[in-house]
């Protein structure tokens, strides 16, 4: 093997390896040997820094694990192959579960494509739908890993960001003045002619969900010039109060909106790769053939407990009230939070109306805030700045990985107050 030097990498993994994901750079600052170099000790340590949820899956979805595992034919059938688009009847009941969580009308298996989770679909989305050149228009916040998706996906990719929030007021304009973030995105969409409109429902890293009439002028907007409007929803199931109307929306009333859905955050599947695309059957019919090259099939057993679980899971009731069971617990994780950071930091921040974030004012270049805090405290966050622009003094905070120990929420935030108390 030669010197790593002399490896022959080509110019795209080069310009992003030198453009690491943030979220991953902090998360590596975390890992043991580092914490220890620090000469702090790993189990002292509260990590805000992870985007994901702790709590239980819902025990009928292990069961049904149980029982394809445990019968001998059952568990052969489960290493086998399905349809590069996931097994019909999984997509069917896919289709049941947006339905009867959300309300979304005339949804069958041919507006449903299953993968291995919300990275790898929202990959082959951009494959199936972008061009060399064509423009993506982003949010300013949003999540991290965006643009270097775009990037790989498709050469040339031009990005252009709407600008969400206010780092002076430390306000979200969608909710403080939608009326002038509506005329942004008109005045920025005619200027760019973006092919793809991106944005998340609740957002990470700011646990906001855009207001109707945003959403409904992006639809129409990007409906007339022939362009796509893609939802991640993969903090769907996170929400604290009645959904906009938007979560509801179905393909066949909205062919050029695409809803792009994980398994990892609500079911807590994180490792149990599944995810799924919503959208018109021609796009449906179109990631087929990417995904013959980028990933044959999903996963089978995945596939299978899913297919159990939701019907006998609608039936008895036993899905709504896991959902909403679930969302009580993040309910008061961020209620916890939110409380924590008004009396002990005492900085702005964004009440999350879903997901698992919170949005800290700093006050400093926020690159910097983050290790030191960590030296100093023991108590890790991820810097603002990887999701836009508009946080370079903000953190993202989540709750979502200390959901069933909220009393380390409160230490931790209360150890950062201290520490910037006694360095002021």
């Amino acid at each position: 093997m030669p010197p790593t030097t002399d490896v022959r990498l080509s110019q795209l993994v080069r310009a992003q390896i030198a453009r690491p994901s943030p979220i991953r750079q902090i998360m590596k600052m975390a890992e043991r040997q580092n914490i220890l170099a620090m000469g702090l000790a790993p189990e002292d340590v509260i990590s805000f820094g992870g985007g994901w949820v702790n709590h239980q899956a819902p025990d009928a979805l292990r069961r049904a694990y149980a029982e394809i595992v445990n019968d001998e034919a059952t568990f052969h059938k489960s290493g086998a192959y399905t349809a590069t688009l996931g097994d019909r009847d999984c997509r069917e009941q896919l289709a049941r579960f947006e339905t009867h969580v959300f309300g979304v009308p005339r949804l069958g298996a041919e507006h449903v494509a299953i993968g291995a989770g919300s990275t790898q679909l929202t990959h082959d989305v951009f494959r199936t739908l972008l061009d060399p050149g064509d423009t993506v228009m982003l949010m300013d916040p949003t999540y991290a890993n965006y643009e270097g998706q775009l990037a790989f996906a498709a050469p040339d990719i031009n990005v252009v960001r709407l600008r969400l929030m206010d780092p002076q007021t430390w306000s979200y304009l969608p909710r403080a003045d939608p009326d002038r973030v509506i005329a942004d995105f008109h005045r920025a969409f005619d200027q760019h002619r973006p092919r793809l409109v991106l944005f998340g429902a609740p957002d990470n890293p700011t646990s906001q969900v855009l207001p109707q009439s945003l959403v409904e002028a992006m639809r129409a907007r990007t409906e007339t010039a022939g362009a796509w409007l893609a939802i991640d929803f993969a903090y769907k199931c996170q929400f604290f109060q009645t959904p906009p109307a938007y979560y509801g929306w179905s393909p066949a009333d909205y062919p050029n909106v695409i809803g792009i859905h994980s398994n990892s955050k609500w079911g807590r599947g994180l490792g149990r790769r599944l995810g799924w695309i919503i959208a018109v059957p021609q796009v449906i019919e179109a990631l087929e053939r990417v995904q013959q090259c980028s990933l044959l099939c999903p996963d089978t057993l995945a596939q299978m407990a899913m297919a159990r679980y939701v019907p006998a899971a609608i039936g008895d009731g036993s899905l709504r009230r896991y959902v909403d069971d679930t969302n009580a617990k993040y309910r008061e994780a961020a209620r916890i939070t939110i409380a924590a950071v008004d009396e002990h930091l005492g900085r702005p921040r964004l009440e999350p109306m879903g997901g698992l974030y919170t949005v800290v004012d700093v006050g400093t270049d926020a690159d910097a805030f983050v290790p030191r805090a960590l030296q100093a405290t023991g108590v890790l966050v991820v810097p603002g700045g990887g999701f836009g622009p508009s946080l370079a003094h903000g953190v993202r905070i989540s709750y979502g990985p200390l959901v069933m120990t909220p009393e380390k929420i409160t230490e931790g935030i209360s150890r950062l107050g201290r520490w910037l108390r006694s360095s002021a």
